[in-house]
């Protein structure tokens, strides 16, 4: 079971994965497991193909990562969480999409990070897919996160930013 959890949220080609970097730079008693990881592992023994090769070319599988995601949602809205959440030590998850995965985090006391940039920026950063689908749009209306992070500009202004809030989240769990 996870000692601390981070978890982080945004739209497709946000910075998620970059920040969540960022941040494992900087708490080094943390690992990444993502919800889409669990995904990706079991589309990939489905398939026959490799983590890594679904990892390189993410554009080519992304619809039917969607799509497995939200069929096991729509047989246990816990499973990917339920898979996730069983990892010892601390964790960073740097992909919680929708309603039930941040209550779920919220519950189990996560430290919750939005990830926000302009779609123009995001449509620079790849081939956006599936932007009306429930995992893109459900939380959309949320306001409650304890970090927001400004991901419309470099490289380094992203770092810059999560780097400090790394530090703020160290002092953070120093206290608790």
């Amino acid at each position: 079971m996870a000692d601390k959890i981070i978890i982080l949220s945004g739209k497709q080609y946000s910075g998620k994965d970059t920040a969540a970097k960022i941040l494992l730079q900087n708490l080094t008693d943390f690992k990444r497991i993502g919800l889409g990881d669990a995904i990706k592992i079991e589309y990939g023994e489905q398939k026959g193909l490799t983590f890594e090769e679904i990892e390189k070319n993410k554009a080519q599988y992304r619809q039917d990562l969607i799509n497995l995601g939200n069929k096991r949602r729509s047989e246990d809205k816990d499973y990917w969480i339920k898979k996730v959440i069983k990892m010892p030590g601390n964790i960073i998850v740097p992909d919680v999409r929708v309603k039930r995965e941040l209550e779920f985090f919220k519950e189990a006391n996560a430290i919750t990070i939005r990830v926000e940039a302009s779609r123009e920026t995001r449509a620079q950063r790849g081939t956006l897919v599936g932007e009306t689908d429930i995992t893109e749009v459900d939380l959309d209306d949320i306001k409650d996160w304890d970090y927001v992070i400004h991901n419309d500009s470099t490289y380094e202004n992203l770092q810059a930013e999560t780097s400090q809030l790394a530090k703020e989240i160290k002092s953070f769990l120093v206290k608790k």
